[in-house]
């Protein structure tokens, strides 16, 4: 029985993600000129595939490596949080209202 992992908070992507897209990308760099060549393609064809795949890997691992920079950053400055103008921390905290004696039980 493998060992309970620990749970992800909801809404937060893995760690991970983007290596595990590299990985996938890296194997189908392998993959698809071994099928190439295995259908009949030529050995230049081939490579040309593989170089081009690997280009577009290569890319696509910094574009992922940003956005996840970004996304990253994003949610700092969320947790952050901004007090607002008078430096009011919840929507309830008014001064000088009455809203207490409104939310009272009635008789």
């Amino acid at each position: 029985m493998p060992a309970p992992r620990a749970q992800e908070p909801q809404g937060a992507p893995s760690q991970d993600s983007a290596s595990d897209v590299v990985r996938w990308a890296a194997f189908s760099c392998v993959l698809v000129p071994v099928v190439l060549v295995g259908y009949g393609s030529s050995l230049a064809g081939a490579a040309g595939a593989a170089l081009g795949l690997a280009a577009v890997t290569g890319v696509c691992r910094v574009l992922l490596r940003q956005s996840e920079r970004g996304a990253a950053r994003l949610l700092a400055e969320q947790n952050i949080g901004h007090r607002g103008r008078h430096g009011r921390t919840t929507p309830g905290a008014h001064r000088g209202t009455r809203q207490h004696a409104e939310r009272a039980p009635v008789d």
